[in-house]
């Protein structure tokens, strides 16, 4: 396009947009003065014509050129119009003849359908509730929970198991366990035990057990109910005898048997995280025990506690009353004792402390009163792994023919019956975990007691049964203890124990037939879904009792020694398939000829096997 065509249009448009524009802003002349066209109006004409001054700047570059453009003749000229005259300027009167109506475009449609997907994102409404918890310190020291074993997806649930095998030395082996199954609020059951043995040796070395029990426990919203009733009985014969100095007449052992009856019940507050928790619990025991001779006793324990928690205080008295009645051919008597334990107890982060007494006092044979330390020391040296802990302590042990019996079943008749004093067993020693899955516990001690009772031969008098004597006065026992708990794997648990023991005697000469140093050490391994081994080893040391040797003479006693010795075991268990299996158990593998009483051998080599059955 060249010049001369865009000098045209550009004027064409100056004159679209501006004429129009002047004419809008030009008010129009008084009807009854007629206009005039001199020069002095026109110079007069000025003064409206500001309102042009915005259009006239605009059109300063392009005003000549609209100028000579011809236009239409809107001037008022006495009903005339003069074409030719050029002489024409926009201050004249100029007359609307119509009204400006400004024409738009038509629309253009928009061709874009709207999006009616609602993309609002989803808000979820949120409810905030506090959990009302104590909070938990995990290193404080408090009671561990037992973990659960998962259980196995393909297994099937049984709730009973029977086992039944026979072996070498005409051994005879059963037990069996009976349950309601998977309960979590009544748990009922039952089981049934037997093992008996007859050694070769010596005439009736037999030895027989058998136990059968009953067990309940009720769990309730807030306590807990718990029962068992048991027997046991255990045969025996008194078949030991000097072998070097058999008797002349024939030998024909005596034979001794124990029979108890138990019973326990326990009703306990079950545990709530809360604070300030009150925490109790009640329990009776007791049980009635004879043998074959004319020995009865009978005794009931009732004890319990009352528990208060303030944060970290607690609060809390424990009893109990032991009663009892022994009988024989020479004696029949009554052995009490009531106890009292207040305590108050506090606990940290890294500490926990228990301090009370032990408040003892005997009625019936014996009248004493005694106040003893109970307290308690914990203190976590490295947290979470090594704890140090410290007890001191006291208490009445009450003699028992049942007890002492259960330790030496080869006691005669007319058991010296006395009870001892631990006067003061102060105890200092290590807990804790060395590394993952080995656990260990070692504590010196040292221990006051008076009247420690002694089994002792009374042989003179009975030939070959054993009595108790006492040693009068107060004995000093010291020693060590030290155990250790390795799980090297969920399919592999070695654990130990080993007792040193010094004894400082009161009046007699020699700690009686009580060993020095006691070995006990075990494992058990899981080698797969079907054999499972197990083996443990006791060593212990050797021990004197007074009966003196052949030659030997009162003003220089050589008494007799019975020497150490170790007991090695072992079995296996082949499990066939889900409810059968087979096993065998070796006992005394080294097949040593160990004693644990003076003429009493204990049994030697022998083995053991038989058939188990889940259902």
């Amino acid at each position: 396009m060249n010049q001369k065509h865009t000098i045209t249009l550009l004027t064409f448009l100056t004159v679209f947009f501006f004429v129009p524009a002047m004419a809008q802003t030009k008010k129009p002349a008084d009807k009854k003065q007629p206009a005039k066209t001199t020069a002095k109006p026109a110079a007069k004409a000025k003064a409206p014509a500001k309102s042009t001054t915005v259009q006239k700047a605009g059109a300063k570059n392009l005003g000549d050129a609209a100028s000579k453009v011809a236009a239409a003749d809107t001037t008022k000229k006495g009903g005339q119009t003069n074409p030719n005259n050029n002489n024409s300027s926009l201050a004249e009167e100029i007359v609307v003849t119509t009204s400006y109506k400004p024409v738009l475009a038509e629309a253009v449609k928009i061709r874009r359908n709207p999006d009616l997907e609602d993309k609002t994102p989803y808000k979820a409404p949120l409810n905030y509730a506090p959990i009302d918890k104590k909070l938990a310190q995990d290193n404080n020291i408090r009671q561990l929970d037992a973990m659960q074993r998962p259980p196995e997806q393909d297994s099937v649930q049984t709730n009973n198991y029977a086992k039944v095998g026979i072996g070498s030395m005409k051994t005879t082996f059963g037990e069996a366990y009976f349950g309601n199954g998977k309960d979590q609020a009544l748990q009922v059951g039952g089981y049934l035990k037997h093992f008996a043995q007859s050694g070769s040796s010596l005439e009736k070395q037999n030895d027989s057990r058998q136990e059968v029990g009953v067990f309940g426990k009720s769990i309730m919203a807030e306590n807990t109910l718990t029962g068992r009733i048991t027997y046991k009985r255990h045969q025996t014969y008194f078949y030991g005898l000097d072998q070097d100095n058999p008797p002349a007449t024939p030998f024909d052992p005596a034979k001794q048997v124990f029979n108890t009856i138990g019973a326990e019940g326990e009703i306990a507050k079950n545990f709530k995280d809360e604070e300030n928790a009150f925490t109790y619990a009640a329990k009776f025991k007791g049980y009635i025990f004879n043998n074959a001779f004319s020995a009865k006793e009978s005794n009931v324990v009732i004890s319990g506690f009352l528990n208060k928690t303030v944060k970290q205080f607690y609060a809390g008295l424990s009893a109990s009353v032991d009663l009892g009645s022994q009988k024989d051919v020479l004696y029949s008597q009554s052995n009490n004792i009531v106890r009292a334990n207040p305590y108050i107890k506090f606990q940290g982060e890294n500490y926990k402390i228990d301090a009370g007494v032990n408040i003892a006092k005997e009625f019936g044979f014996s009248d004493r009163f005694y106040i003893f330390p109970a307290a308690k020391l914990e203190f976590q040296v490295v947290p979470k792994y090594v704890r140090l802990f410290a007890e001191a302590k006291g208490d009445i042990n009450r003699a028992s023919i049942k007890e002492f019996t259960d330790v030496n079943p080869f006691l005669s008749e007319n058991i010296n019956l006395q009870n001892s004093v631990d006067k003061l067993d102060i105890t200092v020693g290590l807990k804790g975990t060395l590394a993952p899955g080995l656990g260990f516990k070692a504590a010196i001690y040292r221990n006051s007691i008076k009247d420690l009772p002694l089994f002792v031969n009374n042989f003179a008098a009975t030939f070959n049964k054993y009595q108790v004597i006492y040693d009068n006065g107060d004995a000093r026992v010291s020693g060590f203890n030290g155990e250790l708990d390795f799980k090297a794997s969920e399919d592999v648990n070695v654990y130990g124990r080993i007792e040193i023991k010094d004894y400082k005697m009161a009046s007699e000469a020699q700690p009686w037939n009580l060993p020095k140093f006691i070995l006990t050490a075990g494992t058990s391994i899981h080698i797969n879904d079907k054999v499972d081994i197990n083996g443990s080893l006791m060593f212990r040391g050797s021990t004197q009792d007074p009966l003196l040797l052949t030659g030997s003479t009162p003003a220089a006693p050589q008494y007799i020694q019975i020497k150490s010795f170790a007991d090695l075991s072992g079995g296996a268990t082949y499990k066939i398939n889900k409810q059968f299996s087979v096993f065998v158990q070796a006992n005394n593998i080294l097949n040593a000829s160990s004693k644990t009483w003076v003429y009493y051998p204990n049994y030697g080599f022998n083995i053991f096997g038989g058939v188990g059955y889940a259902f």
